[in-house]
């Protein structure tokens, strides 16, 4: 099957904590305990991730997505400015900044497939209000170089862990080094709930107003039927109590989902050792990085190609709406102060275009990546052969040795 690696291993937890509620028959997130029945899965799922993550808040959304936009709008980003945001990436993180109204400038990726700090500066304007990177395929950014970057010019950062649920970056978990983050529960993610996400922050205000923007401009901590109040105005991005009890489930799962992952993974890895016509992607922190895929670098795109097609395959550069080359609904678009603005912009004192091959650099080095699954089974990051979470040590030795021997044919 397809999905990430808390879908492969359901079971009686998460049944256990799905009846709970509903056994209960009471689905709201809010309610009052010992009332009702109500079971506050949501509430103790965003108890238990701020504890985790060494946070001082952290509220469940229905979707990474909705996580992003809470995030974009806590930060007051809108109209005309610029929010900095790598070019491979899954699209939410552009496109939520596209429906705050503001401006997405797109910057390379290096060889670890992460925003490149070294091309960043060179993009900041007057109009640029934050930097929103990507921990892409479960590997954390250099924030050392981020964080010094936007301290420098007085920018906010944005932090996306959508794709790497537990991961941590020197010592620290992802999440933990910006202003505020963003975390997804979808199902090919770390944990899942099906659909779901996470804002974590330690700034009280960011909180307040995050909090507020997915919860129709409620103040936070509520836990029944509040009238007045209301700080802003927000939307409504809650998560129901049974999303939340799978939540938490698989929350209690993460530490040991991501150690099988970094032993399996380091088995697979062991077989291509000593290969001189592949190498890996650079990995920031190699002990922190979730471990989900396995992902290979060749010398050009058509050595990549051609082993590609030995594994049924295709490199990076072909999975769907994760390269900016991808995105038809980004492409030849313009944000900002252009008469043809196709999202009814107001004019703007800054515009950006996008078209493809517009990022050299992150072109060539998605198209000479290739993912293998190790946790992460998603054709759609071109990630449809390898391994999973659950895959015995003779299969994982059965594709390292099928792996090892079209390389060194190629």
């Amino acid at each position: 099957m397809a999905g990430g690696p808390g879908a492969y291993v359901f079971g009686q937890e998460e049944r256990k904590e799905l009846m709970d509620v509903i056994d209960s028959g009471y689905l709201f997130r809010y309610g009052t305990e010992g009332v009702d029945g109500f079971q506050h899965k949501v509430a103790s799922f965003e108890q238990e991730l701020a504890q985790k993550l060494g946070m001082k808040h952290a509220f469940a959304t229905s979707s990474g997505t909705g996580a992003l936009l809470c995030c974009l709008a806590a930060l007051g980003i809108g109209a005309g400015d610029e929010v900095i945001v790598p070019g491979y990436t899954f699209i939410a993180s552009i496109s939520t900044i596209i429906l705050a109204n503001a401006i997405p400038v797109l910057a390379e990726v290096d060889d670890s497939l992460t925003i490149d700090p070294t091309k960043i500066e060179q993009l900041i304007t007057p109009h640029t209000k934050a930097i929103l990177p990507v921990h892409m395929l479960g590997n954390p950014c250099d924030m050392d170089a981020i964080m010094k970057i936007a301290k420098k010019h007085n920018l906010y950062v944005i932090e996306d862990c959508c794709q790497a649920f537990g991961a941590s970056y020197k010592g620290k978990p992802v999440g933990s080094y910006g202003d505020i983050a963003a975390f997804s529960l979808n199902v090919f993610k770390t944990i899942t709930a099906g659909d779901g996400g996470a804002v974590v922050t330690n700034d009280d205000l960011l909180y307040e107003r995050a909090f507020g923007f997915h919860d129709q401009g409620h103040k936070p901590s509520r836990m029944g039927v509040e009238i007045g109040n209301r700080s802003i105005i927000g939307m409504n991005m809650r998560m129901n109590e049974l999303t939340g009890a799978v939540s938490l489930a698989q929350l209690r799962k993460l530490d040991g989902i991501l150690s099988t992952l970094r032993e399996k993974k380091a088995k697979l890895k062991a077989h291509l050792a000593g290969l001189s016509n592949v190498s890996f992607r650079k990995l920031n922190d190699e002990a922190g990085e979730c471990a989900t895929l396995l992902t290979l670098l060749f010398d050009t795109p058509e050595v990549a190609e051609r082993f590609c097609e030995k594994i049924g395959g295709k490199p990076i550069a072909y999975s769907g709406w994760h390269v900016y080359n991808n995105m038809e609904q980004l492409l030849g678009k313009v944000t900002g102060a252009a008469a043809n603005c196709p999202f009814d912009c107001p004019k703007y004192e800054s515009s950006r275009t996008y078209y493809k091959h517009m990022l050299p650099q992150t072109d060539f080095n998605t198209g000479r990546a290739v993912n293998i699954s190790v946790g992460v089974v998603d054709k759609g990051l071109g990630a449809g052969f390898g391994i999973n979470i659950n895959s015995s040590y003779e299969e994982i030795e059965q594709v390292g040795k099928q792996l090892r021997e079209i390389i060194l044919a190629l």
